[in-house]
Formats: C-alpha cells, sequence, structure tokens
C-alpha cells in the first residue's frame, strides 16, 4: 500500500484571501491534509484567477455568512471537528463576529488558530493596513536594493507575502500540530508579515552589529559593494550573475572570462567604476548571452544567465527535479518545493470555484440535504 501524506488525517479551515494566507494552506493540501477553503457570500476570494488557480489547488471549496448566527454555528460545528483554522483579517475581526480564536478553542481545544496579518496583533501598527512592499520597507530591505544612483528597486518576488507570510505561517502552523498532537492543546499562531522579513534580514543585521556604517543602497556585500558579486551585461544586452564569494571560485570565473589577472583582486571594492568592476563588465560585453550561457554552464565559477521564467521552467535541472507541473488541461504551476521520500507532490484537485463543494462538505459535518437546503434559502451558504 502507498504511505499516507505526511499531513493526511488533519482538517484545515482556510479562510483566508489573496497571496499569503491561500499559499500557505496550499502547502498543507499538497502535504497531505484536508483542506477547505471557505469564502464569504459576496466578493469572496477576489485575486484575479491567474493567481487562485496557482495557490488553491487541493482544496475545496464552501461559501458561508458569518454575519448570521446560523453561519457562526455552522463554522463552530466545522472547527470542532478540525485542527487547524487560518486566516488574514485584520486583528479583531473574526472575533467581532463570535469565531475568534477564545471562542473557537472552547469548542475544541486542540485546535491550531493562525492569523496572519500585517503587523501582527498587537504593537502600535496593529490596525494599519499594509501591502508586500511597505512590510519590506519598514524592515530595512528596500533601502539596500538596486543601485545607488538610483531610487530602491522594485521587485517581483514578493518577500514579505511569501516568507514573511506564507513560509513563516506554516512553519508556525507545523509545529503547533506537533505540539498540538503531543500535549493535546492548541496555541494561537500569531504572525506578522513585517516581523518575518525583518527577522531574516540577517546580513544587514550581521553588518549593524559589526559596527558597520550604513552602507547605502547598493554598497554592500550582497547589493553591489563587491565586484565578484553582482550582474553584468553581455553583448547583446542580457546579464549574467557573478556570485564568486569564495577565491576558488572567482579563480575559475578569471579563467572563463581569460582575465587571470584579476585573481588577486578577489576582495577588491566593486562599486561602480572601481576597475575591477570595470574589467569584468568588459569581459562580459565581448560575448552575446548564449556564449557565456554555454560557457558557464555547470561550471565551478558560480556564474549563471539571468534566465526569463519562460526559460526557467524549461531549464533542465528544474525539469529533472520535477518542480514545474503541467494540470490536465496544460496549465503550468509549481510543485511542493521541498521533497522526501516516500512522497510525491499531486494535483488531486485543481483549485475550486467559489463553493463549488458546499453539499459535500456540510454532508460530511453531519447536516441532511433538508438542512442543507434551508441555510441555502437564508443565504447562509
Amino acid at each position: 500500500m502507498a504511505r499516507p501524506k505526511p499531513l493526511s488525517g488533519l482538517r484545515v479551515l482556510d479562510l483566508t484571501r489573496l497571496l499569503p494566507g491561500p499559499l500557505c494552506a496550499q502547502h498543507l493540501g499538497d502535504l497531505g491534509a484536508d483542506v477547505i477553503k471557505i469564502e464569504d457570500q459576496g466578493r469572496g476570494d477576489y485575486v484575479r484567477p491567474a493567481i487562485r488557480n496557482l495557490v488553491n489547488r487541493n482544496k475545496r471549496a464552501l461559501c458561508l455568512d458569518l454575519k448570521k448566527p446560523e453561519g457562526v454555528e455552522l463554522f463552530k460545528r466545522m472547527a470542532r471537528a478540525a485542527d487547524v483554522v487560518v486566516e488574514g483579517f485584520r486583528p479583531g475581526v473574526m472575533a467581532r463576529l463570535g469565531v475568534g480564536y477564545d471562542a473557537l478553542a472552547s469548542e475544541n481545544a486542540r485546535l491550531v488558530y493562525c492569523a496572519i496579518t500585517g503587523y501582527g496583533q498587537d504593537g502600535p501598527y496593529r490596525d494599519v493596513p499594509g501591502h508586500d512592499l511597505n512590510y519590506c520597507s519598514l524592515a530595512g530591505i528596500v533601502d539596500e536594493t538596486g543601485n545607488p544612483d538610483a531610487p530602491p528597486a522594485l521587485s517581483s518576488f514578493l518577500l514579505g507575502d511569501i516568507l514573511g507570510g506564507t513560509l513563516t505561517a506554516t512553519v508556525g502552523i507545523l509545529a503547533a500540530i506537533v505540539d498540538a498532537q503531543r500535549t493535546g492543546q492548541g496555541r494561537f499562531v500569531d504572525v506578522s508579515m513585517s516581523d518575518g522579513v525583518l527577522a531574516h534580514n540577517v546580513l544587514a543585521l550581521a553588518s549593524y552589529n559589526e559596527g558597520a556604517t550604513p552602507r547605502g543602497r547598493g554598497c554592500g556585500t550582497h547589493t553591489g559593494g563587491n565586484a565578484r558579486y553582482g550582474l553584468y551585461a553581455t553583448s547583446d544586452g542580457r546579464f549574467i550573475s557573478v556570485a564568486t564569494q569564495e577565491k576558488p571560485f572567482w579563480d575559475a570565473l578569471c579563467d572563463i572570462i581569460e582575465r587571470p589577472d584579476l585573481k588577486d583582486q578577489h576582495a577588491a571594492v566593486g562599486t561602480p567604476g572601481a576597475p575591477v568592476r570595470l574589467a569584468l563588465e568588459a569581459a562580459f560585453a565581448r560575448q552575446p548571452f548564449a556564449y557565456w550561457q554555454k560557457r558557464l554552464a555547470a561550471s565551478e565559477a558560480c556564474a549563471e544567465p539571468v534566465l526569463t521564467l519562460a526559460e526557467a521552467l524549461e531549464h533542465p535541472q528544474f525539469v529533472a527535479r520535477g518542480t514545474v507541473m503541467k494540470d490536465d488541461a496544460g496549465a503550468t504551476s509549481f510543485a511542493f518545493p521541498v521533497k522526501m521520500s516516500d512522497f510525491t507532490c499531486r494535483v488531486e484537485r485543481a483549485a475550486p470555484a467559489p463553493g463549488q463543494d458546499t453539499n459535500e462538505i456540510l454532508a460530511e459535518f453531519g447536516l441532511n440535504d433538508d438542512e442543507i437546503a434551508r441555510l441555502r434559502e437564508r443565504d447562509v451558504v
């Protein structure tokens, strides 16, 4: 018999919307949990469809009006048989509806309840709205990103949402599940996306602890302050990433670009205009992208081509690892990124439409057809 998935037998009630929470719950679903996506009767999860399809697979869907007493009672009934609740509303919203942690924990002591917010459940920013860029700005990350003579750079990879929200919440939930299984007592997991990114801004804090003066944008070890770590244009206007932090890798790069005379410049300052940076810029500008891509492939130089997403999806490394998947309709998605023995990430269910599994789910919680019909008549579900 096939071995059950790591989280088989766990039930997760997912009330989140947009990106951080839904992707967290999808990770739990990929690992085998029964994830029920619960949306309100109005806008529901208003993320655009292409994102919805990528962060809500392996879930079932239910529409439920928590502003009605019947909806509150039904949700409590579901929480009594659940292991995890994940929500992403502003602090206090769920409590005002009558389904906050205290109310649900009184129904189910082993329940793990995770609230994902921008700034956490306390502090002066508790009720302040925000988005990824705001969280990364307050955490000191944006200030160091980009070139010295330009504004801070923006990124399409949302560190605040994904690192601060999705991954931090996933770790907290899994830790609390282990504890609940051991002790029978659940926990309230308070995830602040701004805390999540600040707590992982390790390199900047290391420099701070060393007493370094503010380095300025584009002047840090990993943001342009050394020629050995940066981006270099090819003759046809594309880029090569160089990350030769250790001397042997730098030496290998110098041989590949036919500049062995630079080997003693490994620690040289490499801000724009510095001689060693100009030398590397000139070397890479001599040949087109395809030349360097072939020359650097699987080398010891820690230098890689800067790929487009379309190119990355076809890269043989990701193909070999199964990191990219296609569903039955041919749409591209990402597999769960952790490999483990006796486990393969599969799309058991495509992202559901709002409320698509309402009858099936309610029947599992003991409601008969007449009860479900009455709830539908009153627009509770």
